[in-house]
């Protein structure tokens, strides 16, 4: 696919830096707030997923399939954001919240982690089902954007007729690369920030199945590969988080993807190094499904653009559904 958007970005002058960029939408920004209804979902393995559902102005209208990235929530700034671009369409939506990170803790052993698709794959069919006439477009973000392309890849000439395109926005593509990336210089505050929401999940998750992981190697976890070393790898199967993220990395997914799909990036994003993105490049010239845009500025799930703080604008956004938008019937 070639690239094509009626688009374009100009990073904020008043937001200089991939640091910046990454960090304004937590700290500064005032999303906008999206009634959306709160349904729970039976899984299979007697658990359950937390969907946030966005009604549609008239029946006929597409339905977006949102996912956040780590540790995101349904108040995270980019899935409300998207959420208001989507409700001034029409559209309906529905935001699956990952194990763990909704209202309440969910029931089971395991939690949710960048290569999880079952989940997807259970919203995506009960979407479908509700409706077989209706359209519908997927998005992730970062963890979210990582799980979409896996699933993607994995489905092949498999995925569901209604589904016309889908967008993923600041994806790290290789795991392990993009963990062992943030533990670099400034971008260590992205993993103290992580950790500690992470830690304190782990540990609630102990004291509901003793013995699921080594408490006391995760006392001493400074990093995310740690981390998912002591707790994501054991407790989903894993045999130790290089395992792991060999498995769960959508990288090696990209060439199984038959959906017209937007990749959305910047090549300053502090979680993906510039080696991945060159991949990523590469493997995107011999698909015809994947557009690529990565941009030189942006930072991670950033793309902060407009003339001034109270003029502000989140091109990733904007950007995702204009695509989505160009797929549809």
């Amino acid at each position: 696919m070639q690239r094509s958007s009626e688009l374009t970005y100009t990073p904020a002058w008043w937001v200089p830096g991939r640091h910046a960029q990454t960090l304004w939408g937590r700290i500064f920004r005032r999303a906008p707030t999206v009634p959306t209804r709160l349904e729970r979902w039976d899984t299979p393995d007697d658990d359950e997923l937390e969907v946030h559902r966005l009604d549609a102005t008239h029946p006929e209208a597409p339905r977006l399939v949102l996912l956040h990235g780590l540790e995101g929530t349904i108040q995270s700034n980019y899935i409300q954001g998207t959420l208001a671009l989507a409700q001034r369409r029409g559209w309906a939506a529905d935001v699956l919240i990952f194990r763990g990170c909704g209202t309440r803790m969910n029931r089971q052993r395991r939690i949710y982690h960048s290569g999880e698709t079952a989940d997807l794959q259970l919203v995506v069919d009960r979407v479908v089902s509700e409706n077989p006439d209706q359209s519908v477009v997927l998005a992730g973000f970062s963890l979210g954007g990582n799980v979409l392309l896996k699933w993607l890849g994995e489905q092949g000439t498999g995925v569901p007729r209604q589904i016309r395109g889908a967008a993923a926005v600041s994806v790290p593509f290789d795991l392990e690369a993009g963990a062992r990336q943030i533990e670099r210089g400034l971008s260590r505050i992205y993993t103290y920030h992580f950790l500690r929401s992470l830690v304190m999940k782990a540990r609630a998750k102990l004291e509901a199945y003793p013995g699921l992981f080594d408490d006391t190697r995760l006392t001493g976890a400074r990093t995310l590969y740690e981390f998912d070393d002591i707790v994501t790898a054991p407790v989903h199967g894993f045999a130790d988080a290089h395992d792991y993220y060999s498995r769960s990395s959508s990288l090696q997914y990209l060439p199984g993807v038959r959906v017209p799909t937007l990749l959305l990036s910047a090549l300053d994003d502090p979680f993906m190094p510039r080696e991945t993105a060159d991949t990523v490049m590469r493997l995107s010239e011999k698909s015809a499904w994947l557009l690529v845009e990565f941009y030189p500025r942006g930072g991670h799930v950033g793309f902060v653009g407009g003339a001034t703080p109270f003029r502000s604008h989140y091109f990733a956004e904007e950007r995702l559904v204009q695509f989505l938008n160009s797929r549809l019937p």
